[in-house]
């Protein structure tokens, strides 16, 4: 009956988003109720169980919309940042949280207990991370941020008001992630996947990004006649099967590597001949 991408759209056979009645087959449509991630990352699964792949993470201060919550713990909904589906623990999500305020800029920062960076860290939230902040105070010529929702207090320096222009250049932005661990699914700096990559760099910019690689070989920018044969420019992008890469300049590449096993650096001739051998010929280059 359809042909959506059910990443993208709410739908199984007994449950769908009701803004998709008409359009599929379910059993029932319900209106799905916005929560807030007041967790500072969770995994997003398409199956609801502990040791199911995982599909990628929500950040802490996202949307994410719920049409189910099941008696195990799991959250089936809608990540407002990137329309991607899928299950979330259900205590990750608040349906009541403050409005964020300010965004993580550092690749990590610490959470802790008060205005002191002496004290024991209650946890970490990642690069693009959202968060309310309260009120500011010093302590030893540190300035901090306290949680709307008492959460703990942050580093200011490492956190920039949500009305701040973006990024310039999406491709700064990938370089800063060099050396962060490769992880299938990963989206925080804590270890991420390719498409991750690509997603948090260009939303840093202020561009929207799909979540996968092929979603965004379908959706970003235009097609770069001759590939890689062409003279590329830097924020090019490269796919191949299941892979992207952004192009630094005419040579060198910027990418998360499951190769490598982290975000690395290096020639584009490089990497075509060892990609070669396991996938083949790049699929695609785009040129945003």
């Amino acid at each position: 009956m359809t042909d959506l991408d059910p990443r993208l759209h709410a739908f199984r056979p007994d449950l769908a988003d009701a803004r998709l009645e008409g359009k599929v087959a379910a059993v029932r449509f319900v209106v799905g109720v916005p929560h807030r991630v007041a967790t500072n990352a969770a995994p997003l699964k398409h199956t609801p169980r502990a040791d199911a792949r995982l599909e990628s993470e929500v950040l802490r201060g996202e949307v994410f919309t719920v049409f189910e919550a099941t008696g195990e713990g799991w959250s089936w909904g809608q990540l407002e940042t990137d329309g991607y589906v899928g299950y979330v623990p259900s205590d990750a999500l608040a349906k009541t949280a403050p409005e964020p305020t300010h965004r993580v800029t550092a690749l990590r920062t610490f959470l802790y207990p008060a205005a002191d960076m002496k004290l024991p860290a209650l946890g970490c939230l990642s690069f693009g991370a959202a968060v309310c902040l309260s009120v500011s105070s010093e302590t030893r010529g540190t300035l901090y941020g306290a949680l709307c929702e008492g959460g703990g207090h942050v580093v200011a320096a490492h956190l920039a008001s949500l009305d701040t222009p973006p990024e310039g250049d999406f491709v700064a932005v990938a370089e800063r992630f060099l050396h962060t661990p490769y992880l299938w699914g990963g989206r925080t700096s804590l270890g991420l996947d390719c498409s991750a990559l690509v997603q948090l760099s260009l939303m840093a910019a202020g561009k929207p990004c799909p979540r996968d690689s092929d979603l965004q070989q379908a959706m970003l920018g235009s097609e770069v006649a001759g590939g890689t044969e062409a003279p590329l420019h830097r924020g090019d992008l490269v796919f191949w099967t299941d892979h992207v890469a952004i192009m630094i300049d005419g040579e060198y590449m910027v990418h998360a590597s499951g190769h490598h096993m982290t975000v690395v650096i290096e020639p584009l001739a490089e990497a075509l001949d060892r990609i070669a051998g396991t996938v083949g010929p790049p699929a695609a280059v785009r040129r945003l």
